[in-house]
């Protein structure tokens, strides 16, 4: 019997205005898989997916694709261009268009991006109870670098000794750049930036000097320090963690322990992946959903 036809995917450039049915899709894709698995949506409603799809779509620093079939469109993805290392995702399909090559369509365009851009690597943090996800990334040529536990709640201990956190200013970048560069070598510098006039960065000084920072203690936020303890530091500055919560990497045993000792729970577990440069970090890190 001849194999059936695939019908044709196009594969575009996203516009703001793609952002509140692409917005619906990532909404829907999303709660249909965490429902699946018994684990709770990352995003808690259509409009939540909407506004940061509209978001990407419109920011210079961020390179967006849709997906249609039919004349409508079926998925997007997205490819943080900040750093010299991609960072991609969301990428989202309907749940009712399944099979069509969707998602491996979406993926090769923001790798084939990033690519063309130059881009030393390409990094995505990926929900390590999605199997099917799993196996597109790892067929593509990701590598599984890092298990996470995304934790919430908040921290019995509210301060660490010795250690003092106020708010990141302009004047902190270089410090914070430099780093980033020790650590991971490479620096998110655009992504601090915007962070620090957004208001959501924080630094950590020890003995003095600015051992540690944090874009935004969040799911969408990373933070570098030099050790675990200014990560407590930061950490135990957080009233809250914005989104589902931060990602600590699960064989950084002694944070881990550390934060579920404070009372912080597992959300769920998730998983680093990359292809291109990897440099396994010389200190204490945690990522943001996106790298």
């Amino acid at each position: 019997m001849p194999q059936k036809a695939r019908p044709d995917i196009v594969v575009r450039t996203a516009t703001p205005e793609d952002s509140l049915v692409a917005g619906q899709i990532c909404f829907n894709a999303f709660s249909t898989i965490s429902a699946s698995h018994n684990f709770p949506c990352d995003l808690p409603s259509p409009e939540a997916a909407v506004g940061l799809l509209s978001m990407m779509f419109s920011s210079p620093g961020f390179y967006c694709v849709v997906a249609e079939h039919d004349g409508r469109i079926v998925g997007s993805n997205c490819l943080d261009e900040r750093s010299v290392i991609r960072g991609i995702g969301p990428i989202t399909i309907d749940p009712n268009v399944q099979n069509l090559g969707v998602g491996r369509k979406l993926m090769q365009a923001a790798m084939d991006r990033a690519d063309e851009q130059g881009a030393a690597g390409v990094r995505l943090v990926q929900a390590a109870f999605h199997n099917r996800s799993l196996s597109l990334y790892t067929s593509l040529g990701f590598d599984i670098r890092e298990p996470l536990s995304c934790l919430q709640g908040q921290t019995l201990q509210r301060s660490v000794p010795g250690c003092t956190v106020r708010s990141a200013g302009p004047d902190d970048l270089t410090v914070c750049n430099a780093l980033s560069h020790r650590v991971h070598g490479f620096d998110r510098g655009v992504d601090l930036a915007q962070a620090i006039e957004q208001g959501t960065a924080r630094v950590v000084e020890r003995e003095d000097r600015i051992t540690g920072y944090t874009t935004h203690l969040a799911f969408f936020g990373h933070s570098t320090a030099e050790t675990n303890i200014d990560l407590q530091a930061l950490i135990t500055s957080a009233e809250a963690f914005a989104g589902p919560g931060i990602l600590v990497p699960s064989r950084n045993s002694a944070l881990l322990r550390w934060c579920l000792a404070n009372g912080l729970r597992v959300v769920q577990p998730m998983t680093v992946m990359s292809t291109g440069l990897y440099n396994n970090p010389a200190g204490a890190w945690l990522p943001s959903v996106l790298f």
